[in-house]
């Protein structure tokens, strides 16, 4: 179902956005990366034979600029995923307002933004999937990351009502909610986890992003991506507007 069909992949140079874009690259679809990472964003195009976008996600110039490149090269857009990131953990009274504000627009606003730009064409076309690549964070909250944990419960709202306005248009809207994947940003994390938490760094996996966790692993980019794709399918076809949880039990349990 998704082999020839038009995916935006943001945050696409790297992590769990890479991967989609190798997923759905290797199923046959026409793959946009977007990342303000140009020189590792170009790379990872050129290794999967797809095209690269750069783009600074938290200016809303860039958002409109992206889909209508898309549009103009390839007539049309059938899935975006909403994947890029920004991460920073800090407790409330120490979080930076430019810190938040930059977090907001990469985070929440450029989401908006960017489906409300794909959403006429998908709306004409009659199909359209929006992918938003949330978190565990989206249903549930840690401690220093009121920043991240707002964005995502802000972004599982924004799934919600897409999913609501674009059901009667064959459009439908998923929270993708992984727990800690194995991705450079959730390595570079542990340092930063270790100093806010005072633990040390070889204890945060085990105590921290594995404690409520019954399947004791990280999750891998490629298992996120693996979901991705099924929802793009016609078996998922009924399913839209609700988290979907990839938690290794996280939420099964108090």
């Amino acid at each position: 179902m998704i082999k020839d069909k038009v995916v935006i992949v943001t945050g696409g140079a790297s992590g769990i956005g890479r991967a989609i874009a190798e997923r759905f690259a290797a199923d046959g679809a026409r793959v946009v990366i977007a990342d303000v990472r140009s020189e590792g964003g170009q790379a990872v195009a050129e290794e999967l034979g797809t095209q690269f976008i750069a783009a600074d996600l938290s200016h809303r110039s860039d958002c409109q600029s992206l889909v209508q490149k898309v549009i103009e090269t390839h007539g049309t857009v059938h899935v975006l995923v909403n994947n890029a990131g920004f991460q920073h953990i800090d407790a409330i009274e120490q979080f930076p307002d430019d810190v938040w504000e930059q977090m907001m627009a990469v985070m929440l606003t450029a989401p908006f933004l960017l489906a409300r730009y794909a959403w006429p064409t998908m709306k004409a076309q009659q199909w359209g999937r929006i992918l938003n690549i949330a978190s565990i964070h989206a249903v549930v909250a840690s401690r220093h990351k009121s920043g991240y944990v707002s964005a995502k419960h802000a972004l599982l709202g924004l799934t919600r009502t897409l999913a609501l306005e674009g059901g009667q248009y064959g459009i439908t809207a998923h929270a993708i909610c992984p727990a800690y994947v194995r991705t450079p940003l959730v390595e570079n994390q542990i340092a930063a986890q270790a100093t806010a938490l005072a633990v040390a760094e070889e204890k945060v996996i085990e105590q921290v992003m594995l404690e409520r966790a019954a399947i004791k692993r990280l999750i891998e980019p490629r298992e996120v991506a693996a979901v991705a794709a099924f929802l793009c399918s016609a078996p998922a076809s009924a399913m839209t507007g609700a988290p979907v949880m990839i938690d290794v039990g996280w939420t099964a349990g108090p």
